[in-house]
């Protein structure tokens, strides 16, 4: 499967989760899609089949209320079987709606609570630097989640410390919560803030595999600084009438915008 086709099935698979399961976040894991069939489908090493590989690269979800797109790209690359997703939120499911380890082959960390994946990948990466390990690290934020002073902490301890070895991936879909990010708390000028903390930044397009593919598959050796790489997305892509709006953070798709969302991404598959 190439990746593109790896970020449509995400997609269907986001919206079926959370309709099932009438949770919310399905515009945030259409945002991150193709972010996701980059690393799964093609940088991250791994070992589905053997997840606990101790030269795996480690991806931690910060905005680990997008967890179903993990869940998803889990089992479409075969760490766990594509049934268990029928469960995704429900009673007694061990799929979360926030992303969870318990249980699930493949998943680092728990999280949900935003602005503590990238403190953890910071303790990962140093702990990989101190054993002399050659895996990286990869956490995915949230634009609305770099509110969080935890975050900088964070940046400021990778950078002091080189951390070649920890990328950090931001999915710049500018929108949070309950509005545009740049109404609720501005990030501009976004990537010189990173940049003056004395990380290396590349701005790629969020939805263009090229551009995700270089900007993420660097070797830990080489540099001597971190990374940042700002990926420029749209809310709720791939679905025309979830992109770029607040309404579907914490909408979930049911009855007539459930099926026209599944139409569309089912043209997507079969084009």
């Amino acid at each position: 499967m190439n990746t593109r086709q790896l970020a449509l099935k995400i997609r269907k698979h986001a919206v079926l989760m959370t309709n099932r399961g009438k949770s919310s976040h399905v515009a945030s894991v259409l945002s991150m899609a193709d972010i996701l069939a980059v690393l799964y489908g093609q940088v991250l090493q791994k070992r589905p089949k053997e997840p606990s590989w101790s030269e795996r690269d480690r991806f931690i979800l910060s905005k680990g209320h997008a967890g179903a797109g993990v869940y998803a790209a889990l089992a479409e690359t075969s760490y766990f079987p594509v049934d268990w997703l029928q469960c995704h939120c429900g009673q007694g499911s061990r799929l979360c709606g926030h992303v969870s380890h318990l249980g699930i082959p493949g998943v680092e960390l728990s999280t949900g609570s935003l602005g503590h994946g990238l403190s953890v990948g910071a303790g990962m990466a140093y702990a990989a630097k101190v054993d002399q390990k050659n895996f990286r690290v990869f956490v995915l934020l949230s634009d609305g989640e770099c509110d969080e002073g935890s975050n900088w902490e964070a940046i400021l301890f990778a950078a002091h410390h080189r951390l070649a070895n920890l990328i950090a991936i931001v999915d710049y879909n500018k929108i949070q919560s309950l509005g545009p990010v740049s109404e609720t708390l501005a990030l501009e000028p976004f990537a010189a803030k990173w940049q003056s903390f004395g990380w290396q930044v590349k701005e790629v397009d969020g939805h263009d595999h090229g551009q995700l593919a270089a900007s993420l598959d660097i070797q830990s050796e080489i540099g001597s600084a971190p990374t940042c790489v700002i990926a420029h997305t749209v809310k709720g892509k791939g679905v025309s009438f979830m992109e770029n709006t607040v309404l579907w953070h914490y909408r979930s798709p049911q009855g007539e915008e459930f099926e026209a969302a599944l139409t569309e991404l089912e043209d997507q598959i079969i084009a």
